[in-house]
């Protein structure tokens, strides 16, 4: 019987609706190209299910799935910015605040073959 991760069967709600959020503006994009679900799923490889749970903001749809429908509509670009570390003001703060660390010594390289 296969784990069941909560992050899939039961995410916080914050997910529920980026996902929901995500896959509705896919909707939009495919139909402004005026694609069936039938086409798109045919340019990334999937089935017209898998596209329609993408397009439904299904937690348990790979993210393979949702980059590859990104890519077919041409709107891989913009996520670019997403988890960018120079954007992440957060992460630097934190670092920041721990202050330097002590980077190790390499280790000493034998010559001894």
């Amino acid at each position: 019987m296969p784990n069941r991760s909560p992050a899939v069967h039961n995410p916080p709600a914050a997910v529920e609706e980026a996902l929901a959020r995500l896959g509705g503006r896919l909707r939009i994009a495919r139909l402004r190209r005026n694609l069936t679900t039938e086409e798109l799923a045919s340019r990334i490889g999937l089935s017209r299910q898998t596209v329609s749970a993408v397009e439904r903001g299904r937690p348990g749809v790979s993210a393979a799935a949702v980059l590859g429908a990104l890519w077919a509509l041409r709107l891989l670009d913009h996520l670019e910015p997403v988890a960018d570390p120079a954007r992440d003001t957060e992460g630097s703060a934190l670092e920041l605040s721990r202050g330097r660390r002590r980077a190790r010594r390499p280790a000493a390289l034998d010559d001894d073959f």
